[in-house]
């Protein structure tokens, strides 16, 4: 994911505490440890993304804060399921608090060039990894605006609950970030959530995670482990798509989940199923990914869905005549709510339905007010559905606002995605998270 960024947020919604807070379950004999979510405003730049990736940059970010290092420093981290190798921030500056400072760390060891790891390919290492003047293992990552990160591979021990997790290789990535001290000050680093081989998930040896957001408060809780509740609805599974033989445009290390048909309310939206499915050259995949904000679809699907979108609420929404506006570069749905409204009229509800499991978008998850904008005595809300295409991006992303309380959970033993709607805010009091 690149750098891309039409508009800033003006507000920050902290909501859980920077302590880091875990305990130990044993459900089916497997521990989980569980870890509160928040949802953070980050600035344009502050967290770039691999240029593999989608093309834009989001502005609202899920982050954990966890602790890494001997002693143990704080560090908060974007999570990230589209993303490989996590990094953090080791760039020592003035006033600049959000860093990891490996000098501090006696556990802390650079990775030399000689190193198998170095020679690790990666869709996250656009140019590959390099020797620097103290035979150390360099590393570039590129982003779509030309910009780019660098510093040395790394391994240190990274805590969990109460487990460490000794050897975890990582970026500490020390140039190419803002020197801007405010904006820096937002976030550590990214932890990597995807299968690749040096990704967090992988080098834990997790075999299941699972995540859950509030709708109401954007507050949430990141789990390890089982999530077997009483409390919690059976989920839905729906299986990971593999592929056999490599393919220029598919990500092999995503979440990629079949996409298979799509319903405004009652209404199939008219369209054959392998619009859904990836070409021979592995563009048109379907990625569950919670480091991008919205979902984004390719353009036939994304125009008629606009189009039976538009249909439904012509009588109850007033369409802003703007060819102009597009919100984040790839939002071109939006409206004129009156600024005396307080609530949004009804909305018809949007299913994606996939492989074994749909996933169901209604009310406010349907619209976002773009914060600042006004037209007369109207404020300007936009679908949250964008067009990927006009990202220059060709797949289908399927972004975190939409999966707002909707329990996520990642089997990597079974190969598959799970859901389950649960009130997000409910499920972090009673695992004890955030009361």
């Amino acid at each position: 994911m690149g750098l891309f960024i039409s508009t800033m947020l003006s507000f920050l919604l902290l909501l859980f505490s920077q302590l880091f807070l875990s305990f130990t379950l044993c459900l089916a004999s497997t521990p989980a440890v569980i870890l509160p979510l928040k949802t953070q405003v980050l600035p344009s730049g502050s967290v770039p993304r691999p240029s593999s990736k989608l093309s834009f940059h989001h502005n609202v970010s899920l982050t954990v804060s966890l602790t890494v290092g001997s002693p143990p420093q704080t560090v908060t981290m974007v999570l990230d399921t589209g993303s490989e190798l996590s990094w953090l921030h080791c760039k020592k500056a003035p006033n600049l608090h959000s860093v990891f400072d490996p000098l501090r760390s006696s556990s802390y060891s650079p990775i030399p060039c000689t190193s198998p790891t170095c020679r690790t390919r990666t869709r996250d290492f656009s140019i590959p990894v390099s020797c620097d003047k103290k035979k150390l293992c360099h590393a570039i990552i590129s982003y779509a605006d030309a910009s780019s990160i660098e510093g040395n591979l790394a391994s240190d021990t990274f805590h969990i609950g109460n487990s460490a997790i000794p050897a975890t290789i990582f970026g500490c990535m020390d140039s190419g970030f803002s020197s801007n001290s405010d904006e820096d000050s937002k976030t550590t680093g990214l932890i990597g959530m995807n299968r690749g081989s040096l990704s967090f998930v992988t080098q834990m040896g997790l075999q299941k995670f699972s995540y859950c957001i509030s709708g109401q408060d954007s507050s949430g809780i990141l789990l390890f482990g089982e999530s077997s509740f009483s409390w919690l609805k059976a989920l839905k599974y729906t299986p990971l798509v593999q592929i056999s033989t490599p393919l220029p445009y598919f990500d092999r290390v995503a979440y990629t989940v079949q996409l298979e048909g799509i319903k405004v309310a009652n209404s199939m939206l008219q369209l054959p199923k392998s619009v859904y499915a990836p070409d021979h050259t592995g563009a048109g995949q379907t990625m569950v990914d919670s480091g991008t904000q919205f979902t984004f679809l390719l353009g036939p699907v994304y125009t008629a869905l606009k189009n039976e979108f538009v249909r439904q609420t012509k009588a109850s929404l007033k369409v802003l005549e703007d060819p102009n506006f597009v919100f984040q570069g790839a939002m071109d749905l939006c409206y004129r709510v009156p600024l005396t409204r307080r609530t949004l009229p009804p909305l018809p509800t949007v299913t994606l339905m996939f492989r074994g499991a749909e996933m169901s978008v209604s009310a406010e998850r349907l619209m976002y007010r773009v914060p600042g904008v006004i037209r007369g005595s109207d404020s300007v809300y936009c679908f949250t559905f964008g067009n990927s295409e006009l990202l220059g991006v060709e797949s289908y992303i399927i972004g975190h606002h939409h999966q707002q309380n909707v329990w996520m959970e990642f089997d990597l033993a079974k190969s598959r995605v799970g859901f389950a709607e649960v009130r997000c805010d409910l499920a972090g009091q009673r695992l004890g998270v955030g009361v």
